[in-house]
């Protein structure tokens, strides 16, 4: 088994971190301060091509693989940004791509490449469902024409005012008239500033403790062409759990580009203060949980490299995708705390950052996917246990 380092992807760390270095701890302290959307950062990345990265090159995008993909976003956040502002056009390539028709492969996925077109929301949850998506209420009712009717509400969808397009999940087929649960749901491509514009759909901010721009979605009697219908009607279940493994290793690199963000911050400050003549990091209180947490980060890496090297090679990688998440997301919290416990009274201070990717990285422990869904994933399907919800 061969772990060197792949040059190529280390020449992707490198120019990430070098865009990540014009977009320093001062600007993401201001946007998180204001609330606003970090628009200039999304603006650099999708110019230099990054956003795009999963695009084929027959579409106009580089064609990376979901292991470079990974590199991007676990270096933005190790730089003290937050990949989360941009992410989901990763992750929702994976629907597009594989269930998409040609027509709209042509249509979208070079305007996506080249940063003319957002596809930043992912319209899939909603207040009575939650984590149970083969329960949603949303509906999509065929017309004469073949055109569709939707009418619903959806609720946690990011980023959806800062995008041009949404992938939404809505039910075709009524849930008491399903023996498979798991069928009747379709995949839509929704032209969102349409939409408001024609007055069949508002959106409502939600405030959250993080600078994470989500919103609840009001849907009444909007309508979308056939066209807009991605893959077979009834299999939109399956068409988004195509975008779930990679969205699982790409959080999961979010969280180890947190957790290495916090590690190093934690390593410099404690060696750095001197209290009673000596560094803090001398004092075994002081240096082991860092020195845990650095163990932890770094396994987190091992199992999330190999969900991506798995998935690039288009082999099952739905455990190891589902466990990068977990001990990631993990990971980086008890690197968040350690990090926090070390700075003291000024890992509180906004000035210092700690408390903002603090904040950042508790999410990661419950979205997109809580690790409780996560860890019944794997003692089902992995295990072999009964099913525990």
């Amino acid at each position: 088994m061969d772990f060197s380092s792949d040059p190529a992807r280390e020449e992707i760390r490198a120019a990430v971190r070098k865009l990540c270095a014009d977009f320093g701890d001062a600007y993401w302290r201001e946007v998180d301060r204001k609330g606003e959307y970090p628009e200039k950062f999304v603006n650099t990345l999708t110019r230099d091509g990054w956003l795009g990265a999963l695009i084929p090159t027959e579409y106009g995008g580089p064609g990376l693989h979901v292991a470079d993909a990974a590199v991007i976003l676990e270096e933005i956040n190790r730089s003290g940004g937050n990949a989360a502002s941009a992410h989901a056009q990763m992750y929702t390539m994976g629907t597009l791509l594989k269930h998409g028709s040609e027509e709209q492969k042509r249509k979208y996925l070079p305007a996506l490449a080249k940063g003319q077109t957002r596809l930043q929301a992912f319209g899939v949850t909603e207040p009575e469902a939650g984590s149970e998506t083969t329960r949603i209420r949303t509906t999509a009712v065929k017309m004469k024409g073949g055109r569709y009717v939707i009418n619903g509400k959806k609720v946690f969808i990011s980023r959806a005012e800062h995008s041009d397009l949404m992938l939404l999940l809505a039910r075709t087929t009524p849930y008491d008239e399903l023996q498979d649960k798991t069928q009747g749901l379709s995949v839509f491509i929704v032209h969102l500033k349409r939409a408001l514009a024609d007055g069949r759909m508002t959106m409502r901010p939600i405030r959250t403790m993080l600078n994470h721009h989500t919103t609840e979605i009001f849907i009444q009697d909007l309508e979308i062409p056939a066209r807009d219908l991605v893959g077979q009607e009834g299999e939109g279940f399956r068409h988004i759990i195509d975008s779930w493994n990679v969205e699982r290793i790409l959080i999961a690199s979010e969280a180890i580009g947190d957790g290495r963000w916090f590690v190093e911050r934690a390593s410099r400050y404690a060696t750095d203060r001197v209290v009673f003549g000596r560094p803090i990091g001398a004092n075994q209180g002081v240096q082991f949980p860092i020195a845990q947490a650095h163990a932890r980060v770094e396994a987190a890496a091992l199992v999330r490299d190999k969900a991506a090297w798995l998935y690039d090679n288009d082999k099952l990688c739905g455990p190891e995708a589902n466990m990068a998440k977990l001990l990631a997301s993990q990971a980086s919290w008890d690197a968040a705390n350690a990090a926090l416990d070390a700075h003291g009274g000024y890992g509180f201070a906004a000035d210092y950052d700690v408390e903002r990717k603090f904040r950042e990285t508790r999410l990661l422990l419950v979205a997109p996917v809580s690790n409780n869904l996560v860890l019944a994933y794997l003692g089902q399907n992995v295990l072999h246990m009964p099913r525990s919800y």
